[in-house]
């Protein structure tokens, strides 16, 4: 197997009409990944900064800034996001988790940051010198951000915020936290408010360091009494919740190239194994059943990934109906890629579920693709609404 893990399957097989600069892209990541990723992944705080540095050396993080700042493109790409996500997620689900979260940490920056913010923060983050977190959920507030409890309360020139947020990656690593607290409880989602806050700000707290079945630096951040200047609010008073918003539905569809990158390399695998399989004197590859298999396997991979660079195409342009394309293409490819991935396994057998093996890697890293950033479930309901209106 190539670097990419994927034949050409989920990597070398972006779609056709992508312009030019993204297909470039891909190529020259494609080569490094093979280079630089392609190697079992150890696990752990050093593991994860190893592998950012090397993120950071190679120069990904700058499409995750406009150019102004340090990034590549006059603006963030959702092309881009996706062509990288797609390529690393193949074969460093850590690299791609690392990727993704220094994007959701720059693009509010880059969404609603006042120039005096974007000069110090967007550079040092598109270089790669800073680690970011993006700070959003709660014990008591997922999938409805405007539940959050964390207060941001006024006291003169500054802000004194109390809470924790749960389920933070990068937590104990990042140098810099975009959270979301509220600044008037009474005023429900309009109440939210967008904070920039240094890890090294007196009253931020690792409360606790979490271990997922995909590993990675994630835990829960506690703030007490942190206080931090006013200048430190991201955007205007009460705009947090669309901030926060926006920068999901900006980089959702980014959630389905990764699942489409991970497919790829399950479809990959599946086959490579296939035709060198042997049983009852026949190759797996010969039997109908597995035929079957790989066939419904590429259809939905190939359906995932059109979705999915239409929706980063129509987030690119501006078009109408982008938000309800992007949950079409995160609800479809992640479903999708669960589905491809267990039937990788299938087709390996008890094989497939030794630990350490790319079909049980992958089993374990494709799950959290269909909750993060808005669940399954999130997604119908945007598609819905949009369809048919109401709340």
């Amino acid at each position: 197997m190539t670097g990419t893990g994927d034949g050409d399957f989920g990597g070398r097989g972006v779609p056709g009409g992508l312009p030019a600069p993204q297909l470039r892209l891909r190529q020259a990541l494609a080569a490094w990944v093979e280079a630089e990723l392609d190697t079992p992944e150890a696990t752990g705080d050093a593991a994860a900064v190893a592998v950012f540095r090397k993120l950071a050396r190679r120069g990904v993080f700058r499409y995750a800034a406009p150019r102004g700042f340090g990034g590549v493109r006059r603006r963030v790409q959702a092309r881009d996001l996706c062509v990288i996500r797609q390529t690393l997620a193949g074969v460093s689900p850590l690299a791609d988790t690392l990727f993704a979260v220094q994007a959701l940490a720059a693009y509010p920056l880059a969404l609603a940051g006042t120039p005096a913010q974007q000069r110090r923060y967007l550079p040092r983050l598109a270089a790669g010198h800073d680690m970011g977190a993006f700070a959003l959920t709660e014990p008591d507030a997922g999938s409805d951000p405007a539940a959050a409890r964390l207060r941001a309360r006024k006291r003169g020139g500054t802000y004194v915020l109390d809470g924790r947020k749960s389920l933070i990656s990068n937590a104990g690593l990042a140098h810099l936290y975009v959270v979301f607290g509220s600044t008037h409880p009474a005023r429900g989602g309009n109440g939210l408010g967008a904070f920039l806050v240094e890890a090294a700000t007196p009253g931020v707290v690792v409360a606790e360091r979490l271990e997922l079945i995909s590993p990675h630096p994630i835990g829960t951040v506690a703030f007490e009494g942190c206080r931090i200047p006013e200048e430190q609010l991201l955007g205007a008073p009460g705009e947090g919740l669309g901030v926060a918003l926006a920068t999901l539905e900006a980089l959702r569809c980014s959630v389905g190239a990764a699942a489409v990158g991970m497919a790829g390399r399950a479809l990959a695998e599946a086959v490579r194994y296939a035709r060198s399989r042997s049983q009852f004197g026949r190759t797996l590859s010969r039997f109908q059943a597995i035929r079957f298999k790989i066939a419904d396997m590429a259809t939905e991979l190939e359906a995932a990934r059109l979705l999915v660079y239409q929706a980063a195409q129509a987030h690119d342009r501006g078009d109408t109906g982008m938000a309800r394309q992007s949950s079409m293409a995160k609800l479809f490819a992640t479903e999708a890629a669960q589905r491809i991935v267990d039937q990788a396994l299938q087709i390996h057998g008890g094989l497939g579920l030794v630990a350490g093996s790319v079909t049980e890697r992958l089993y374990r890293d494709v799950r959290a693709l269909r909750i993060y950033e808005g669940t399954s479930e999130i997604q119908k309901l945007i598609i819905a609404r949009d369809l048919l209106g109401g709340s």
